[in-house]
């Protein structure tokens, strides 16, 4: 069986063409997704591995994606440890973190892990209606990212009560990454080629916090198979995991022909702006090819690596027939 191309860009072929993928690619932007969700809810189409398989096909059927990703979310590892979780439509959680009393009902990390076995038969489910052509990975929530929510139900704004608790999160942290190591290998197992590691809130916090706190917890999820994203992380962020890893997810912030030529090992995925997704066609075409000229400027080999993506998740307000003019676009632009 011939490699896929996601594949040979994990190892740093020099490829004419970049596999494409979007975060958060089914979802609620898409017709597919708001079809079934008329029928089933966000938690039957998650805990379902059938639904949830469907769901990841969608956009593979209907914009020709090289990568499909489990269909999940990232806080079911919280509810699972005992934190009631609801969706109305958003996250809710029955409880928030204040303390580590409260970690003490957290459920030990074998019968937590019990509860996640709907991803990885969505996993097996996914892989089996999937063309052998494309690759299918997983993802996780990162501990900080899990902390936030844990404490504060989202991470919007500045994160002021959870970086004022940096002793509970060590205490969370002990709990939650070996959880994570679990769940990583959980994913891999049912056939995840790569687990990315979403943890959006840390690229929020100052980079010297989060070499002191949280970049240990981060290395020890960090795998040849485990890639990592961060949310406006900067530089010095990243260069404290530097050697670990499959690879990282860059968000728009960053220069990608840039970040390209520097690195050195591993994918790079990333990174255009989530929101010009939302731009009426010319205006789209526009910035689209902003971002396409100084990559069509670099060879194959200064491009080794590079998983074409978003900055970010795709909203909810993203026009569809962008989302076909990205993967063309790409493709037409590196052939």
């Amino acid at each position: 069986m011939s490699e896929t191309l996601f594949q040979r860009a994990l190892k740093r072929e020099a490829l004419v063409t970049p596999p494409i993928w979007m975060m958060r690619q089914a979802g609620r932007y898409h017709s597919h997704y708001q079809n079934m969700k008329k029928t089933y809810s966000f938690m039957d189409l998650c805990k379902n591995p059938e639904l949830a398989a469907e769901v990841a096909m969608g956009p593979i059927r209907d914009f020709d994606f090289d990568v499909s990703i489990l269909f999940s979310d990232l806080l079911f590892p919280l509810e699972m440890l005992g934190m009631p979780l609801t969706y109305n439509p958003g996250p809710q959680l029955g409880w928030h973190l204040e303390n580590d009393q409260q970690l003490l009902g957290f459920k030990k990390v074998e019968e937590a892990l019990k509860g996640m076995e709907f991803q990885a038969e969505a996993v097996r489910k996914t892989r089996e209606l999937l063309p052998t052509s494309k690759s299918l990975i997983g993802f996780v929530g990162g501990p900080w990212t899990l902390f936030v929510y844990a404490v504060e139900g989202s991470h919007k704004g500045e994160l002021k009560k959870s970086l004022s608790l940096m002793g509970l999160y060590k205490k969370f942290a002990e709990l939650m990454v070996p959880f994570l190591q679990k769940n990583i290998e959980l994913q891999l197992a049912a056939g995840a080629e790569v687990v990315l590691v979403m943890d959006t809130a840390a690229g929020e916090i100052d980079a010297a916090i989060y070499a002191e706190h949280l970049v240990g917890d981060v290395k020890k999820l960090m795998t040849s198979k485990t890639g990592y994203y961060m949310k406006h992380g900067t530089s010095a962020h990243y260069n404290s995991l530097a050697g670990h890893g499959a690879g990282f997810g860059y968000d728009h912030h960053f220069d990608m022909a840039t970040v390209l030529k520097e690195t050195k090992q591993g994918f790079v995925q990333g990174n255009f702006n989530q929101d010009f997704m939302t731009l009426e066609s010319a205006d789209f075409e526009k910035e689209f090819e902003n971002f396409l000229a100084p990559l069509k400027k670099l060879t194959p080999a200064e491009r080794a690596g590079w998983v074409a993506n978003l900055g970010h998740g795709i909203t909810p307000q993203a026009k569809e027939a962008n989302v076909k003019r990205f993967v063309e676009g790409i493709r037409n632009a590196f052939k």
